[in-house]
């Protein structure tokens, strides 16, 4: 059912470039984090040291660019503070990884610490290394759904948008009916592809083979599924007009 509703999203023409501020807009209003709603629910959780993860993050932003590290809700509360650059929580990270990684020496498929390994560079926003060693976790053990969409998290994080689709589509093979695997790909597809139909079929499949959803969290999805099919159908009745006018 998940491959379905993948080839139907795929089979449909993206926005157009005037759609996208309308969908970023839409999401920050909203302001779901990516697995948010599915945390109580019978699909596998994710671990809480991961910010960036699908159980934690605030939906995706644009891949981080290099540069300081932006604004965080901690970091506002402490006036004063000056944001640690990239650079910086790349060193941090190196330092709290290392232990770790001399573990993994001894025993390089430990699926485990490769996860934590890739939560530390996950939460440091060294997105391209977490995504590393989230993979090696994957190749460790492939029918790890839950490490499936951390790799993809991280990897939309570092800017491989088709990368995280295509290991979402991936975990759906193992689960096609994995409640955070779906959300995140209708994230995903709406931010990072802008592509609303797409995004709506991954979470009519959510709701579809999820139904012990608790009714708050299935009223969000319903209610993001709602707010997008409302954009579209805006855009819809203006490119309608515009056609009209060029008539006359």
């Amino acid at each position: 059912m998940a491959n379905q509703a993948t080839s139907a999203s795929a089979a449909r023409p993206p926005l157009q470039a005037g759609q996208v501020y309308g969908m970023a807009v839409l999401c920050l209003v909203v302001g779901l984090a990516i697995g948010y709603l599915l945390q109580g629910s019978q699909a596998p959780s994710l671990p809480a040291q991961s910010p960036g993860s699908p159980a934690q993050s605030q939906a995706p932003p644009p891949p981080q660019t290099a540069g300081a590290m932006p604004p965080s809700a901690s970091a506002a509360s402490m006036p004063g503070r000056r944001m640690p650059t990239l650079a910086e929580l790349k060193q941090l990270a190196d330092k709290q990884a290392a232990p770790l990684l001399e573990k993994l020496k001894s025993d390089p498929r430990n699926s485990a610490l490769l996860v934590q390994v890739g939560a530390i560079y996950h939460s440091s926003h060294q997105f391209k290394e977490a995504s590393v060693y989230y993979g090696k976790a994957v190749d460790a053990d492939p029918g790890n759904v839950a490490d499936r969409t951390k790799l993809a998290s991280s990897l939309y994080r570092s800017g491989d948008v088709d990368g995280a689709i295509a290991q979402l589509n991936q975990a759906l093979r193992f689960d096609p009916k994995d409640a955070n695997s779906l959300f995140d790909l209708g994230m995903i597809r709406l931010q990072g592809k802008q592509d609303g139909k797409g995004a709506v079929a991954a979470w009519q499949q959510l709701l579809k083979s999820n139904p012990q959803l608790s009714p708050d969290r299935k009223a969000q999805v319903q209610k993001l599924m709602a707010d997008v099919l409302t954009t579209l159908g805006d855009q819809r009745a203006l490119k309608g007009a515009g056609t009209n006018d060029g008539h006359k």
